[in-house]
């Protein structure tokens, strides 16, 4: 009744086995991916044709941690997952920078990516084991992948990397001075695709040494992935990328000139104007047919990516006129709200953060419900990203992805040399508004 494919090595301190053939055997490709007792399973599909005037990659990441990995019921008053949590989020975005670069240019089906933590013995981090399972199913689906990607992660104690350490370890790392990093490497056999570490003062070299750690030790799991698309993998899938040589030179010829003259402009606003007109007089000077080619929108943005980075290759400055080594204006002003805790106003170029800061006691700590048990979090930070930041009128909902995101990328930061709760017992809650 099915057709399995099994492969397993020893990876560190435990066993790495990737399956397929028995689960989910609709999507394009499936693999449950196990690591000592957390397993994850990635669900890959993809539509076989884009949709018309698509000129992006309509790729989703979603990874979602089942209560029941863990013999937990979830809390609430519902009691079922509900949102994704930030932990999900953060991971999705974390398996999502790496395998984006890695499908082929010109390919605008709509990809799925699903990951669902099975089973978590609270030892191995799932975050990981979903990395490696993304990559093992979309590498068996038969999309244009140009993988695989492996991840790893890495500890560094007394002068020694360790590869892929226990949750618990690093767990709340400012409070353990023995655990100086937390640090995830995605790559493909010959590049690193993706850092993103939480670090304690390590020194350029401590840094790089972790990546090569990092991206030697994960080598042997790239070879597992191939060695199971040996026997599973599907026929690749027929795509060819759209040639629209013709009608990119006709976009070039039509509005190259006024495109460079736009970007041109230092001041954003009148920048923005200026391309706009720029488009529409591209457009005026296409013909009927070349206006209703799906491929219009990619040409245009060829164009103007090929202007600004061929102008700054070419005569050493950026778009706002400053050469590659001159920063953007920056000015700071402190004490801004006269009733917060702590207020700043920081401005550098066309971006600006209003940020505040509110001093909270012990019941003010943000109790965190996660697979491997609930803890607490003196330290928050939250940002948010309004559509008028950037002079648009979109929709305001709860945070996004990218909000999340950006507001960890902050968190990670601060948060490294904030004084121990011993030294200073207050929950801290920065919020930065983009203005």
């Amino acid at each position: 009744m099915f057709n399995e494919s099994k492969k397993s090595m020893q990876w560190g301190e435990e066993t790495l086995t990737l399956e397929t053939g028995k689960v989910a055997r609709q999507a394009d490709g499936c693999v449950i991916a196990t690591l000592g007792e957390t397993s994850v399973m990635a669900a890959v599909t993809f539509a076989k044709a884009p949709k018309p005037g698509q000129d992006f990659f309509p790729l989703t990441v979603h990874y979602q941690e089942k209560y029941y990995a863990a013999g937990k019921v979830p809390g609430g008053f519902f009691k079922r997952e509900a949102r994704p949590t930030e932990k999900e989020t953060l991971t999705a975005r974390l398996i999502d920078r790496p395998i984006r670069p890695l499908f082929v240019e010109g390919f605008k089906h709509e990809v799925l990516v699903m990951c669902t933590v099975l089973s978590h013995d609270l030892v191995n981090d799932p975050d990981i084991v979903a990395m490696i399972a993304a990559s093992a199913a979309l590498t068996i689906s038969g999309v244009p992948f140009m993988g695989p990607i492996a991840a790893a992660r890495v500890g560094f104690v007394d002068g020694e990397y360790i590869l892929n350490p226990e949750i618990d370890d690093m767990d709340e790392l400012r409070t353990k001075p023995d655990q100086r990093l937390d640090l995830v490497v995605a790559g493909t056999k010959d590049a690193v695709m993706m850092v993103e570490s939480e670090a304690y003062e390590l020194s350029e070299a401590e840094m790089l040494g972790a990546v090569k750690f990092a991206h030697d030790s994960f080598q042997p799991v790239i070879d597992l992935i191939i060695d199971l698309a040996e026997d599973a993998a599907k026929e690749p899938f027929d795509f060819q990328a759209p040639d629209y040589a013709d009608l990119y030179a006709a976009v070039k010829a039509a509005g190259e000139e006024q495109m460079r003259a736009a970007f041109a402009l230092t001041d954003k606003q009148e920048r923005t104007a200026a391309v706009s007109a720029a488009r529409d007089a591209i457009k005026e000077a296409l013909t009927e047919e070349q206006l209703e080619d799906a491929n219009l929108g990619s040409a245009m943005k060829k164009l103007e990516a090929g202007i600004l980075r061929g102008d700054v290759v070419k005569t050493g400055k950026r778009i706002d006129g400053r050469d590659t080594t001159t920063v953007r204006a920056i000015e700071s002003q402190v004490g801004f709200l006269p009733r917060t805790h702590g207020s700043a106003l920081f401005t550098r170029g066309e971006t600006q953060g209003l940020v505040v800061t509110t001093l909270g006691t012990g019941d003010d700590e943000q109790i965190i419900d996660a697979l491997h048990g609930n803890f607490r979090s003196n330290f928050l930070l939250h940002y948010n990203f309004p559509p008028y930041s950037v002079g648009e009128a979109g929709r305001v909902g709860p945070p996004g992805r990218r909000e999340i995101g950006h507001g960890k990328l902050a968190w990670r930061a601060l948060q490294a040399v904030l004084p121990a709760a011993t030294d200073f017992p207050y929950t801290v809650r920065v919020v930065s508004e983009i203005t």
